[in-house]
């Protein structure tokens, strides 16, 4: 059976490779970390063959936890009555119920991946797996973390085609985190690779390693700026530009064709507007300006990019990679006039 991690980068039709694999007779169990995503993923699958086929389940990962995994395996074992998003108790001993299960019999929810794994429940979840499924794919690998990102290298054994798609540059969400559990999955490629290789995936980042969505003039420039790789299937160019005129920055902020792209708090600007990473997964821009507070807008203009905080640089790249056209640059400190 295929075991494939597939390393893609924004706007290279990573939705659109998990769809080429479905068609009216499929079994298959899609996995995601949003709801937003698994909304996304059905209207597509809908669009493209009419309906979602009775043997294709799409879940958001807790709902595929708690429903699919938790509770037909250790529902009559274990009274839970669902989940609790507190922290868990630092210094519970690890075999007992405490270190996983809170006073109101909900399961911590960082906890319960490793809840699976220490109880020896991953055969179970595997086996489940292959009764009902034939190809199991997790979307938006690169978010799945601490004891969920074990959790996934330990499944790699499932005897059905399995599908792992993600860019890794992307991660700006964490399924959940646990104390010093894979602390540092993110901070070093090769090893994040290394882990999966390791776990029985085959690695693949060749086959959505070119965008549609970005022309090659945003791709040279995140290569080059940014120090993420990146290529273009299209031959165009398009304007990138730092924009300090105060007439053309008030035709963009004033332009509702235009998102402008906050690195937090957008609301509290007039217009239409977002922050970096809430646009991970949105694919209706045309021209974006970006927004640089004042650590982006030094790195801009000394050109250091590349050195910003990893989380920082992430959802820059995923704002930077929103664009089909043209990307406006502006100080955020020139835009007083145009909060709320």
């Amino acid at each position: 059976m295929d075991k494939r991690v597939v390393l893609a980068v924004a706007g290279s039709g990573k939705t659109q490779h998990i769809i080429d694999k479905l068609d009216v007779d499929s079994r298959a169990l899609i996995v995601t970390y949003t709801v937003n995503n698994t909304k996304n993923l059905k209207k597509r699958i809908l669009r493209k063959l009419g309906v979602i086929p009775k043997g294709v389940r799409v879940y958001t990962y807790f709902s595929f936890l708690m429903p699919f995994c938790v509770r037909p395996i250790i529902g009559n074992k274990v009274k839970i009555r669902g989940i609790t998003y507190e922290d868990p108790p630092q210094y519970a001993k690890r075999t007992s119920p405490p270190h996983y299960i809170a006073k109101s019999r909900l399961l911590y929810h960082n906890r319960i991946s490793k809840f699976m794994i220490d109880f020896d429940g991953v055969k179970e979840i595997s086996e489940r797996i292959e009764k009902y499924f034939d190809f199991f794919c997790i979307d938006e690998v690169q978010d799945f973390a601490a004891n969920d990102f074990n959790l996934l290298c330990q499944l790699a054994n499932t005897n059905v085609e399995m599908l792992l798609v993600g860019d890794y540059f992307q991660h700006t969400f964490d399924t959940s985190r646990d104390g010093t559990t894979q602390r540092s999955l993110h901070k070093d490629y090769a090893k994040y690779l290394g882990q999966l290789k390791g776990a029985g995936y085959e690695i693949d980042t060749d086959t959505l390693s070119h965008s549609y969505r970005c022309s090659p003039t945003v791709c040279q420039f995140v290569s080059d700026s940014i120090g993420i790789p990146i290529e273009s299937h299209r031959e165009d160019s398009v304007s990138i530009e730092l924009i300090v005129d105060l007439v053309k920055i008030d035709e963009i902020l004033k332009d509702d064709s235009v998102i402008k792209l906050f690195y937090s708090n957008s609301r509290k600007y007039l217009g239409w507007t977002d922050n970096w990473g809430n646009t991970k997964g949105l694919d209706d821009f045309e021209d974006i300006c970006i927004v640089l507070n004042p650590n982006s807008f030094r790195a801009y203009t000394k050109g250091e990019l590349h050195k910003l905080a990893s989380p920082t640089l992430n959802k820059f790249y995923v704002a930077c990679t929103r664009a089909k056209g043209n990307i406006y640059f502006v100080s955020q400190n020139l835009l007083d006039g145009y909060k709320r």
